[in-house]
């Protein structure tokens, strides 16, 4: 039998015992067996061109590398989430910035947002209204504002709505743009409940009072 015979009946009952044992795949022990074999049985006078072996155990040991580099890169996102958990975990009693018009006063009494003007304002108002009977709190005119991001506040929420942890509705409208008088969409301060982590567990979440879930990428802002 010659060399080229040899070592294709060797590869054969090498890759018929791979399939006996369940495994369908060629693996890098079994290729390093194949070589050996043949290599003890290859005619002296004829020895078997390598280069073909040598790349195939370059293409090998690359995809080991591969491996190991990806399970590296796994456990470092693994640690990487834990720790983005942990971080977010010290956010739960403080007060986050997330988009909304309901919001409660805190122990001081205060409530707090912002939002966004697309244009420069003459005039911004804020109203702050009994979210139960509807029944207006209290009223904010602030002056000229630029574009951009602005905030506001009240201090003074009744001792009645802080200790029954009624909600407060947000409303503010620009006034003085090119379209008028513009409501705008507000942003509040909202207390962390707890954290967690999303349905396929890649993002942290945080449960916010009145929000429910939001993704603490989301967050820009707390107190």
């Amino acid at each position: 039998m010659t060399s080229i015979d040899t070592s294709f009946a060797t590869g054969l009952a090498v890759q018929t015992a791979t399939r006996q044992t369940g495994n369908a795949n060629l693996g890098q022990d079994d290729f390093l067996t194949l070589l050996t074999t043949q290599l003890k049985n290859q005619d002296p006078f004829q020895p078997m061109e390598n280069g073909e072996f040598l790349a195939q155990m370059a293409q090998f040991s690359t995809v080991a590398g591969i491996e190991q580099l990806n399970t590296t890169l796994q456990g470092i996102g693994d640690g990487m989430g834990q720790f983005r958990t942990a971080t977010a975990a010290s956010l739960i009693g403080k007060s986050v910035l997330v988009p909304g018009t309901l919001v409660r006063a805190d122990a001081s009494g205060a409530v707090s947002g912002a939002a966004v003007l697309t244009e420069p304002a003459e005039a911004v108002m804020v109203t702050y209204s009994n979210s139960v009977t509807g029944a207006l709190l209290h009223t904010q005119t602030l002056g000229p504002q630029q574009a951009g991001q602005i905030g506001f506040g009240w201090d003074e929420v009744p001792a009645s709505l802080v200790g029954s942890r009624v909600p407060l509705r947000i409303s503010v409208t620009a006034a003085g743009g090119t379209a008028g008088s513009t409501p705008l969409a507000p942003s509040v301060y909202a207390r962390v409940l707890s954290v967690g982590t999303s349905a396929d567990g890649k993002s942290v979440v945080l449960d916010v009072e009145d929000k429910g879930t939001v993704n603490a990428n989301a967050i820009t802002s707390f107190r």
